[in-house]
């Protein structure tokens, strides 16, 4: 068992470097993501305009620019904070464990959820890029079960508890709320995670297994033989 453990701190230690840098790179684009979310509302606050008319619209051909945008635009800073940590967590989730799959999973779960609400969504405006926090979760968790990947089922798990009302806000529960799209990220990251599921094959490290108990040979012998030597 010391061996073990030794071997597996060296490894961290010689691993240490290429980790540092995968993370970095997967930061990189869920952060300038969530900035420009930011950047978005704080522009909203200080001109004092309201962008919230370029969200979606439902059945409205004027409501199709909504799908460039809405996922950018927030009702406030509530709305917005609700979606920051998430995209942060699970984007870098995604990137540093799928990075061949990532670039198409952002993209579909940008685009998909909007196209479903706009066909099937209720009458009024929707805003808000829950939807793609919806898609990149079922994504990574389902992602993780298709796998057997537990690091990638331990964050998924970790989102879900920082973000309380995950599965909830797939339901028509609370008035306001554009659970359409969550539903259509939701069960578009259940749809992805099995048609990618042999990209960006899971790699197993010796650490993260069991190490097997050596056996001990059996010893076997003539219970008639013993008896005969002991009569004598």
């Amino acid at each position: 068992m010391r061996n073990f453990s030794l071997i597996k701190i060296t490894y961290n230690k010689l691993n240490t470097a290429k980790t540092q840098n995968t993370l970095k790179k997967s930061l990189l684009f869920p952060a300038i993501f969530v900035l420009t979310l930011w950047g978005i509302k704080l522009i909203e606050i200080i001109f004092s305009v309201n962008l919230t008319r370029y969200g979606i619209i439902p059945n409205k051909i004027s409501g199709l620019i909504g799908l460039l945008f809405f996922p950018l635009l927030h009702s406030d800073f509530g709305h917005l904070i609700s979606n920051s940590i998430p995209l942060l967590i699970l984007g870098i989730a995604i990137n540093y464990f799928y990075p061949l799959s990532s670039k198409k999973i952002w993209f579909l779960m940008y685009i998909i959820p909007g196209l479903f609400v706009w066909f099937f969504g209720r009458n009024g405006i929707h805003i808000g890029a829950s939807g793609i926090v919806y898609g990149l979760w079922s994504f990574i968790f389902f992602s993780g079960v298709i796998r057997r990947d537990r690091r990638a089922i331990a964050l998924a798990l970790l989102a879900l508890f920082i973000y309380g009302g995950l599965i909830i806000g797939i339901f028509p529960i609370k008035k306001g709320v554009s659970w359409e799209g969550h539903f259509a990220g939701f069960f578009a990251g259940i749809v992805f995670a099995f048609l990618f599921r042999n990209k960006d094959k899971y790699q197993q490290y010796e650490w993260e297994s069991e190490p097997k108990t050596e056996e001990k040979p059996e010893i076997s012998y003539d219970k008639n033989f013993e008896d005969d030597e002991t009569g004598k």
